[in-house]
């Protein structure tokens, strides 16, 4: 399972939103451009620790992204607030790549277009939507609980831990 940041605007939530992948074993993919600079470098800068442990991959462009995802037969499962399915209500694969909008706008009609399944997060009217990072959180979580996921983290150590994590 994996999960994919379109054009991210907010480098906090996508600290989080990669610590996140990392502790859980899920591989990370970052559509560009960003809203902040992406190299390892400035990620590191940003006191983003636990960059070594996410098997992250950088798409030039959503096209990129598509070669890439279509070339591994993996299904794009889009997480926005447009959706009429709620999240607990979909049958997850591990083949799953649960793609996040940017924090200021989603996605666009394309990229709606492209995804295999759309879902939603069903919250109380009025109120706009949740942090991204919360949103993510708890869509990996069931991912990974329909799929068995949680067993295959607990299996799987990382190669070396930090010395001292830095707190995100």
């Amino acid at each position: 399972m994996r999960i994919a940041l379109y054009e991210p605007d907010i480098p906090q939530n996508t600290g989080t939103i990669l610590r996140l992948a990392a502790c859980l074993g899920l591989a990370a993919d970052l559509i560009e451009p960003a809203g902040f600079p992406t190299s390892d470098r400035a990620f590191r800068r940003a006191g983003m620790d636990y960059l070594a442990y996410v098997d992250l991959t950088r798409h030039a462009s959503f096209d990129a992204f598509e070669a890439f995802r279509r070339a591994r037969g993996l299904r794009l499962v889009l997480l926005t607030t447009q959706a009429a399915t709620p999240y607990p209500d979909h049958r997850f694969s591990p083949d799953d790549v649960l793609l996040l909008g940017r924090e200021s706008g989603g996605v666009p009609a394309r990229v709606h277009a492209a995804a295999d399944a759309r879902l939603v997060i069903p919250m109380r009217p009025g109120l706009r939507s949740l942090n991204i990072a919360v949103a993510c959180a708890m869509v990996a979580g069931e991912a990974l609980r329909q799929t068995g996921g949680f067993d295959r983290v607990a299996d799987r150590a990382p190669e070396r831990l930090p010395a001292a994590p830095v707190p995100l």
